[in-house]
């Protein structure tokens, strides 16, 4: 019953916040014209409502209104009775410990397994998966735990960057860091490339967006990599 979109980024090279999804976003909140916005990650450190000023930008296009979750005196209220969510990309651990201190990852989860629509970007996909071990971003706070809603259950690398074979980086590769993780941990991972995104859909899980491949990576096996629209389901 699950109908999210989980997209990479919000922003690809040479276009504007949010536009490349503007056609799916039509469609993933099609029966809402308000959707309640999560704010926590805070891109570049900036406040909760200079990030909500940019998503109302954003879903202006689609005739959408947006409403920061920051403005509700409940927050879990709020989430109870938001027919449409979206959580923005910046830093997980930022993310992922507002969620934590404002008690809504059950009523999250929940809604999001109801049917709710929700949109993620960046940092918002990656709290669909299991854990947020896989991000990119640094530390800078110490949530509770690392443990996400589990919507799907793989991990999302998203803003995945394949090695430059013209770089003179001699450091860590992304491969390299997700091969780390899986010395610790079972969980696949699919690395997803900008302008990807992944569609949950009536019990379907499906690679879409600009005809880009992703990179797969599970433990005990070499990495590969899968076309836009291959079924996702195989990931458990």
């Amino acid at each position: 019953m699950v109908n999210c979109l989980l997209a990479s980024t919000s922003t690809i090279f040479g276009s504007t916040y949010l536009d490349y999804l503007f056609d799916s976003l039509e469609q993933l909140f099609q029966n809402t014209d308000e959707v309640v916005f999560i704010p926590y990650a805070r891109p570049g450190g900036i406040s909760h409502d200079e990030y909500t000023k940019i998503a109302k930008k954003g879903f202006k296009n689609i005739n959408k209104s947006i409403v920061g979750l920051n403005t509700f005196e409940n927050p879990i209220e709020a989430i109870k009775k938001a027919k449409g969510i979206f959580t923005g990309g910046g830093n997980s651990f930022v993310l992922v410990n507002g969620l934590y201190q404002n008690g809504v990852i059950p009523i999250l989860k929940d809604k999001i397994n109801s049917g709710t629509p929700y949109l993620g970007t960046s940092a918002g996909s990656n709290i669909a998966g299991p854990t947020i071990k896989t991000t990119n971003d640094m530390p800078i706070v110490y949530p509770p735990s690392f443990d996400s809603l589990g919507i799907i259950p793989f991990n999302i690398n998203p803003h995945y960057l394949d090695p430059d074979p013209n770089s003179t980086h001699k450091g860590e590769t992304r491969e390299t860091r997700i091969k780390e993780f899986h010395e610790f941990n079972n969980t696949p991972v699919i690395g997803l490339r900008e302008g990807s995104w992944i569609r949950v859909q009536n019990e379907e899980t499906t690679l879409q967006g600009s005809q880009l491949n992703a990179r797969i990576f599970e433990k005990g096996k070499d990495a590969y990599e899968i076309p836009e629209g291959t079924s996702l389901k195989f990931l458990r």
